[in-house]
C-alpha cells in the first residue's frame, strides 16, 4: 500500500512517509487531506471566531530578526497600554458580539509579575464574561527569568487571577538549528514544549502553531510536526486535553532584518504544508486557514487542503502585518461569512474550543450594507 493510500485509510504515517508526501503531486496530497478533514470535522461546516488581538506592549528584549513589531523602551513609539486602554478595546469587541481576547506583547523586563496579575484581575472584574487567552511561552519564559520562579508556579498564579488559556505563539519551526539562525535569543524548542505542557496539565487552553519560510528543510518541517503530534498524544493521554487546533502561516519579512536573507514561502508551499499537516497531525481535528498572511482567496483554497476553520476576526492584528502581511489587520464577520459561503460551506460561529455557538443568517449578512469602519483604539 502506498503512502497516500495508508494516509487515506487513516493510518499513522512515519517520519519517512510524511517526508515522501513533499515529492508527490500536490492535487493528490490535497485530495487525501481534504478527505481526512471531512471525516475529522463536520464536513459541511467551516467555523470562525469573533475575537480581538490586543498587544499590551511592544517593548521586547528578545529582538527576533523576523519581527518588525518590537521596540526598545527608548524608542519614541514604544508603549505599554494602561488597564483602561485595554478595557476600551474589549468594549469595542463586545459591541460586535465578541467575548474572547488574544492578548500578547513583547518580553518587557520593566513589567513586574504583579502587573500581569493586576491586569487579569482588573479585566475579570470589569468584563467577567470575556475569555482571556494571553501570554505566549516566550513571555512566560521571560517572567521565569525576571522572577526566578518556574512556569508552573507562574501559571497557577495567572490562572487564579483570571487567565483562561495560553497561546501557542513562538512555535515557528521547533528545531533549534533553524531558530538559532532566525533569532538567537528566541525561546528554545524544549522550553516551548515545557511551558505548553505545563499549561495543558493545568487545564489551560492551548493551540499549536507553525511558520514556514525560514529556509528550513522538509526534514525539519517534519520534525516540527512530529513533535507537535507527540505532545498531543501525551496531553490527551495524561491530561485529557491538548491542543485545540493547529494554525500555520508563512514568514513575512518585508519590514524585518530577514528581508533578503530568508526565502519566505509561496502560496503553493503554504497549501502543500497545510495538506501535509492535516495528514500528519492525526490527533488534532481542527486546522485554521490563515487569511492575515495569505489573503482571503488563498484562505478559501485552504478549505480544500485540510483546513476546517477560517480563523477569527482579530479586529486588530499588529505583529504579522508589521512584518509585511497582506495589509489586513482585521476582518469583519460579513467578510468571513461571505468567503466561507462562496467556498461552498456553511459558516458557523464557534468558541475557542470549536464548539458551535450559532449558525448566522448568511443571506441577511450578505444583503446588509457593509458597516462603516470605526477607528480602532
Amino acid at each position: 500500500m502506498d503512502v497516500l493510500s495508508r494516509a487515506a485509510a487513516g493510518e499513522r504515517l512515519s517520519a519517512s512517509e510524511i517526508l515522501e508526501l513533499y515529492q508527490l503531486p500536490l492535487p493528490e496530497v490535497a485530495a487525501v487531506a481534504h478527505e481526512l478533514r471531512l471525516r475529522r470535522s463536520n464536513p459541511q461546516v467551516v467555523t470562525y471566531l469573533i475575537d480581538r488581538n490586543i498587544n499590551y506592549t511592544n517593548i521586547c528584549n528578545v529582538a527576533c530578526n523576523f519581527c518588525a513589531f518590537y521596540r526598545t523602551k527608548r524608542q519614541g513609539d514604544a508603549y505599554v497600554l494602561s488597564f483602561e486602554e485595554i478595557g476600551h478595546k474589549i468594549e469595542e469587541l463586545m459591541q460586535i458580539g465578541g467575548r474572547r481576547i488574544l492578548m500578547q506583547g513583547g518580553v518587557n523586563p520593566d513589567l513586574p509579575f504583579e502587573w500581569y496579575l493586576e491586569l487579569l484581575r482588573y479585566l475579570k472584574k470589569h468584563y467577567p464574561e470575556v475569555r482571556i487567552d494571553a501570554f505566549s511561552p516566550e513571555e512566560i519564559l521571560g517572567l521565569e527569568k525576571i522572577t526566578g520562579r518556574d512556569c508552573h508556579e507562574l501559571l497557577v498564579a495567572l490562572k487564579e487571577a483570571g487567565l483562561d488559556g495560553l497561546p501557542g505563539a513562538g512555535g515557528e519551526i521547533l528545531v533549534d538549528e533553524v531558530r538559532a539562525k532566525a533569532a538567537p535569543a528566541r525561546i528554545k524548542s524544549n522550553d516551548w514544549f515545557r511551558i505548553l505542557d505545563t499549561a495543558q496539565r493545568l487545564g489551560l487552553y492551548t493551540i499549536a502553531t507553525m511558520v514556514i519560510g525560514f529556509g528550513e528543510t522538509y526534514e525539519q518541517r517534519v520534525a516540527h510536526l512530529l513533535q507537535i503530534r507527540e505532545q498531543q498524544d501525551k496531553a490527551l493521554r495524561t491530561y485529557g486535553q491538548g491542543f485545540a487546533a493547529f494554525a500555520m502561516w508563512t514568514l513575512q519579512t518585508e519590514h524585518t532584518r530577514l528581508k533578503g536573507k530568508a526565502p519566505g514561502a509561496t502560496a503553493h508551499e503554504y497549501l502543500q504544508q497545510l495538506a501535509i499537516a492535516r495528514i500528519a497531525l492525526d490527533n488534532i481535528p481542527n486546522l485554521q486557514a490563515s487569511w492575515p498572511s495569505m489573503g482571503f482567496k488563498v484562505a478559501q483554497a485552504a478549505l480544500y487542503y485540510g483546513a476546517n476553520d477560517f480563523g477569527s476576526t482579530m479586529l486588530e492584528e499588529n505583529v504579522v502585518s508589521a512584518a509585511g502581511g497582506h495589509n489586513r489587520t482585521h476582518a469583519t464577520v460579513r467578510q468571513i461569512v461571505r468567503h466561507i459561503a462562496d467556498a461552498g460551506f456553511i459558516p458557523a460561529e464557534r468558541d475557542p474550543y470549536y464548539n458551535i455557538k450559532q449558525y448566522p443568517d448568511v443571506q441577511a449578512i450578505l444583503n446588509e450594507k457593509p458597516p462603516v469602519a470605526l477607528p480602532l483604539a
